[in-house]
């Protein structure tokens, strides 16, 4: 088993209330669901208007898969161009049958 976690840090500039950061937030959470079926939800900065993080996590059999599709995810967010990627996080983790699962 492998899993994948990544933070993304976002800065939403012409943003000026908490509900605006909602909506920007929830639009791309939403199109990253349903486009990677990835779970994703914000994990930080929730009283900055102007600035979030997200956390987007996936598991999967290989490595090289999950790291394309956090990648992938990354690309589209940045893409969307609803927010700024100011900073971003992969790890990967590997777990065996042998681990005590």
């Amino acid at each position: 088993m492998v899993v994948g976690v990544c933070q993304i840090e976002l800065r939403i500039p012409e943003n000026a209330s908490l509900k605006g950061k909602r909506h920007i937030l929830k639009k791309i959470c939403e199109r990253t669901k349903n486009k990677f079926n990835v779970s994703i939800a914000e994990v930080g900065s929730y009283d900055s208007w102007q600035r979030a993080l997200l956390g987007v996590s996936l598991v999967g059999n290989d490595r090289r898969f999950v790291n394309s599709v956090l990648d992938k995810v990354i690309n589209f967010i940045d893409h969307l161009q609803l927010a700024e990627i100011i900073g971003q996080d992969i790890e990967i983790l590997s777990y065996s049958e042998n681990d005590g699962f």
